[in-house]
């Protein structure tokens, strides 16, 4: 037989495209041709492959073997084709039987030595091959991790001779298993906290909601130590969600299966390009916006950002995913992040500080501040200010709840917006605002008064109503009254500058 048929998956965006690994062996000069679009990572599977069959106890042929990776059009990228490249030249060349390898969809990196390795995007692949009627190979490793998305025909391999052996009949390949259970690292809890009452607050309402939140205070008051309880406060995600973003964090290897039903928590420096935010390259692959899918982003000392960075958030913010464009490839990844970030309220930090350690001028303020946009603060659903704590706090003993406590509330409060609309309210359209989001008559002459006088944008009076509704049902009222309102209004008065 001198053509052999395999198949395998790419990788586009989180989609999966089929790849059909084709290789045909015919005489002359012995000479190893890829074609297909292979970037240099499969190019080099040619060195791989080669030493994989011969260490494996296989003759490697001596002919000319020509392997077409289909469709052309499709870039290929990393070592995800080198199992099934070896098996398609193994049968090619009668060593195994080339019958049932069309039987299979096959994917994985190999060794020198012809034992297999994990490869990228193993769970986005097991989620596009459900249901398609081929059992998928994988190394050991990633059939773990593609287990974990519920597809039953996913079977796990650790090297090309036990792929081999499978598809002789002779030592059959067991079906993955989800990797064990771990202990996953702890998350902080909220009563380690002290003081900042306010804030505290604030990020259970924010976490009932999914509203981001922007904290503003001196150093040392608390901010990040704040924002990194916020996942502590936050129901688990559900398989549907959970799945998704371990989909994209599968995508650049950063998915660990101990922390699979866990919000994401994602806090780039803020040297971090536009690139590397939103995502991009060739191929695409996600930004740290879309590792954040379903989780948090945290952006820290947030004027310190480049403007053009915190630009390319609004879009997001608003649809909940991001559309990457280059001249040769376009994707598009999800993106409902929730984002909380923190800042300094002056360059110096001691801005408002009864001590009057600050130094900075007005116009060094406003400069300062004048670093985020309007549209883009206006785009944020909180604003509080965390001031600097007091002696006697510091001094005394943490008070005040801990995140499990404070967690059963953000529960509850997140059912009764699932069973009312089927997402959270930050995630709520203009007509559904319109429709769930009304106040009574005394809420509504508030918002009102408070339009007029902050000069609040209609973006900015939705925003304020959602807040409000995620307030109410903290509260289990099925109403939105006027001091739901009122708290509500209280979180956008720093917008207005």
């Amino acid at each position: 037989m001198a053509l052999a048929i395999a198949y395998s998956r790419g990788l586009d965006g989180l989609n999966a495209p089929p790849v059909i690994v084709e290789v045909h062996l015919a005489s002359g000069l012995p000479s190893f041709t890829l074609v297909g679009l292979p970037d240099t990572e499969v190019k080099e599977a040619r060195d791989r492959v080669r030493a994989a069959i011969v260490n494996s106890g296989f003759e490697f042929p001596g002919k000319r073997i020509t392997v077409n990776l289909a469709p052309a059009d499709l870039p290929k990228e990393s070592g995800r084709f080198d199992l099934p490249i070896a098996l398609g030249i193994l049968a090619a060349s009668s060593q195994i039987p080339g019958k049932t390898l069309g039987d299979y969809e096959f994917a994985g990196e190999l060794s020198l030595s012809g034992e297999l390795r994990p490869i990228r995007g193993a769970l986005a692949m097991a989620l596009q091959t459900a249901g398609q009627g081929r059992p998928f190979i994988l190394p050991e490793a990633s059939a773990r991790e593609a287990a974990l998305t519920g597809n039953s025909e996913i079977l796990s391999a650790t090297s090309l001779l036990a792929v081999c052996a499978h598809l002789a009949g002779q030592q059959l390949l067991p079906q993955a298993l989800t990797a064990d259970p771990e202990i996953p690292p702890a998350i902080p809890d909220l009563a380690e906290v002290r003081g900042q009452t306010q804030a505290k607050r604030a990020l259970e309402i924010a976490a009932a909601g999914n509203h981001s939140l922007l904290m503003v205070g001196p150093p040392g008051s608390g901010k990040s130590m704040l924002a990194a309880r916020l996942p502590g406060l936050m129901p688990a995600l559900e398989i549907g969600e959970a799945r998704a973003s371990a989909a994209v964090l599968s995508l650049v290897g950063q998915f660990r299966a101990e922390t699979f039903g866990r919000r994401p928590y994602r806090q780039p420096h803020h040297t971090a390009s536009a690139v590397a935010m939103v995502g991009g390259g060739n191929p695409p692959r996600p930004g740290e916006i879309s590792l954040a899918h379903q989780g948090i982003l945290f952006l820290d000392e947030l004027p310190e950002f480049d403007r053009k960075v915190l630009e390319t958030l609004r879009e997001p913010l608003e649809t909940g995913r991001i559309h990457i464009a280059r001249a040769a490839r376009q994707a598009e990844f999800p993106a409902e992040f929730q984002l909380i970030a923190a800042m300094n309220p002056c360059p110096c930090g001691h801005h408002g500080a009864a001590n009057g350690k600050c130094r900075c001028t007005p116009d060094q303020i406003a400069r300062y501040r004048g670093k985020l946009s309007g549209p883009f603060l206006d785009r944020i659903d909180m604003l509080i200010e965390v001031p600097s704590l007091p002696a006697e706090a510091l001094a005394g003993k943490p008070e005040g709840e801990n995140s499990a406590s404070v967690c059963r509330r953000v529960s509850a409060a997140r059912a009764l917006q699932q069973a009312r609309q089927n997402k959270t309210n930050a995630r709520l359209t203009t007509a559904e605002v319109d429709a769930l989001c009304i106040p009574d008559a005394a809420g509504s002459n508030l918002l009102k008064q408070a339009t007029t006088r902050l000069d609040l944008s209609a973006r900015a009076w939705h925003r304020i109503l959602k807040v409000a509704r995620t307030i109410a049902d903290l509260a289990d009222s099925p109403a939105i009254r006027a001091p739901h309102v009122a708290e509500a209004i209280q979180y956008r008065r720093f917008a207005r500058g």
